[in-house]
């Protein structure tokens, strides 16, 4: 196995996976990964790239088939139009018991949120975003075979409005695809938000709950994304509308769009290493800044992005509340190869 290489990140290193440390390594804007993936760093040809065509349903999370169907927009829609419900109304409510935030972070994390925004839906709806269920394919089946027969009270009002599309549903087939989209929903937005949070806890330092910055909290979050930005890599399928983008680009060539490389552009951002939060001071509209794509670019931006900073703020108000403070004095942690970006790390409250 291959060793991973530190990274230096103000007074903490991260330690990269090899492969994004080698992306992270190259000094050209547009290289080929692999026989067919060219990577992309450069802003404006990413922006073209973009612009060139609209993006497929198959790379957008949630529009990618569910439960053997095609998902179609108004029932994407509906599902993203529920969450953002659920997630004012959960943040709106006491938060759990501060000590759920202990633990192995962003896991820990993604834990807590589900548990704050989706623990009111009935038997056996709750179990869909349940950890535990969700990382054994054998009690994911049995748990969706046992909403699909009974999804939990009929009651109305009684859960979250991605409850009430399952109970609501008119037939088998689309319950089984209210279903496998209010798992996908619920975990990619908490996942999410976790990695977004467990970062940020990270470059602030072991310190942070006696920092208490909540004043700066959203800058804090806005350079989070531009320097650990959990969503890395965007990926779109070849096609001839690239090819005269760039002359390395070939029909069949997927492209692998990288933020993190764009992030640190220093034709774009002054001192990229630094975790300046001081930088995002008086700037009204973050994804308006050139070189700057936490979300994705029009057309093609994350579907729950205007949840995921307020949530993240609202979870680390928890924190800080809770005296959540990094276990251990190392200055080092790991970041894996996944498609979520996050450092790793163990955390107790009141410390």
């Amino acid at each position: 196995m291959e060793e991973p290489a530190p990274t230096k990140i103000r007074d903490h290193s991260v330690v990269f996976a090899p492969r994004i440390q080698a992306l992270l390594a190259r000094e050209e804007r547009v290289f080929r990964i692999d026989a067919t993936t060219i990577g992309v760093s450069d802003f404006p040809l990413i922006s073209d790239i973009v612009a060139a065509r609209p993006v497929l349903p198959s790379e957008r999370s949630v529009y990618k088939p569910a439960a053997g169907a095609d998902v179609h927009h108004d029932s994407a829609t509906q599902t993203i139009r529920a969450l953002g419900q659920d997630v004012m109304a959960g943040i709106g409510t006491p938060p759990p018991p501060a000590r759920g935030l202990s633990g192995a972070w962003p896991d820990a994390a993604t834990s807590y949120l589900r548990a704050w925004l989706f623990s009111s839906d009935p038997l056996p709806v709750s179990l869909l975003s349940k950890r535990g269920v969700t990382r054994s394919d054998t009690l994911s089946r049995i748990v969706d075979r046992a909403v699909t027969l009974w999804p939990g009270s009929d009651v109305q009002g009684g859960g979250t409005a991605l409850a009430e599309q399952i109970r609501g549903a008119s037939d088998t087939q689309g319950r089984r695809q209210a279903i496998a989209l209010y798992r996908r929903a619920t975990a990619t937005l908490c996942d999410g938000v976790a990695a977004l949070a467990a970062n940020a806890l990270w470059l602030m330092g072991p310190a942070c709950p006696q920092r208490r910055p909540r004043a700066d909290l959203t800058a804090v979050l806005w350079e989070t994304l531009r320097l650990l930005p959990p969503a890395w890599m965007l990926f779109r399928k070849g096609g001839e509308e690239y090819t005269g983008l760039h002359p390395e680009i070939r029909p069949e060539d997927n492209l692998a769009l990288l933020p993190l490389l764009m992030h640190r552009d220093p034709r774009y951002w002054s001192e990229p290493l630094e975790f300046r939060p001081e930088r995002w001071a008086g700037v009204a509209d973050p994804e308006k800044t050139p070189a700057f794509m936490p979300f994705g670019f029009d057309g093609a931006r994350c579907w729950a992005k205007h949840l995921v900073v307020p949530l993240a703020e609202s979870l680390l108000d928890v924190a800080f509340d809770n005296r959540l403070a990094i276990r251990g004095s190392r200055q080092e942690t790991h970041i894996p190869l996944r498609s979520l970006l996050s450092v790793r790390f163990e955390a107790g409250a009141g410390a």
